[in-house]
């Protein structure tokens, strides 16, 4: 009986360590599918559903990129992250004065998101190379006086073979080349 139940453990950790796998490309095809839908930023809080929450999808952040990129591909961010919020809050940034997670909210904020895949593995050292940066990567910055951004790596490049990044950081998704217009805070790579 112990093995039985020793299987089922091993077989359920196994599932979780690759719930975030995905195609890199169709990844980057998700994002893009966002440009000219998502016209417009808005960081207000909104009350969301839970699980599949998300604001109108003509508005948005950053982090909402990554989140409807990663929900087309059948990977609830919003879902993933609280719960891992509600288990290991304590491993959370404290920068909002919260007392217990928020389903919400915490799937938006871009400390959040970088602490999650830091805790999940998929961190990647940071570089100034290119050829480091994967297409479906999705990269943070330090945009100065504590503003925090994230994107995703495209498939596209720019005439010296820097990766562009689809993100939305003011005008709507957008597919731009600003890989190293700002400090590089992080890169995660959802697959293994």
């Amino acid at each position: 009986m112990s093995r039985r139940i020793t299987g089922v453990v091993v077989a359920l950790t196994l599932i979780a360590s690759v719930s975030l796998a995905f195609d890199p490309l169709k990844l980057v095809e998700s994002a893009r599918r966002q440009i000219g839908v998502t016209r417009s930023y808005n960081p207000a809080y909104q009350t969301l559903p839970y699980p599949n929450g998300d604001v109108p999808l003509e508005t948005g952040v950053c982090s909402d990129v990554i989140v409807r990129a990663l929900r087309d591909q059948g990977v609830d961010l919003q879902k993933e992250l609280h719960e891992d919020m509600r288990q290991n809050f304590a491993q959370y940034p404290k920068k909002w004065g919260l007392k217990q997670p928020d389903p919400n909210i915490d799937h938006r904020r871009v400390p959040n998101l970088t602490t999650y895949f830091t805790r999940k593995g998929y961190n990647l050292p940071v570089s100034d190379k290119p050829a480091d940066y994967q297409p479906g990567d999705i990269v943070a910055w330090d945009l100065g006086r504590g503003i925090t951004h994230i994107g995703i790596v495209s498939n596209r490049a720019n005439s010296k073979n820097v990766p562009l990044i689809i993100h939305n950081i003011g005008q709507g998704v957008q597919e731009e080349d600003i890989l190293f217009q700002y400090r590089v805070t992080g890169c995660y790579r959802l697959r293994r």
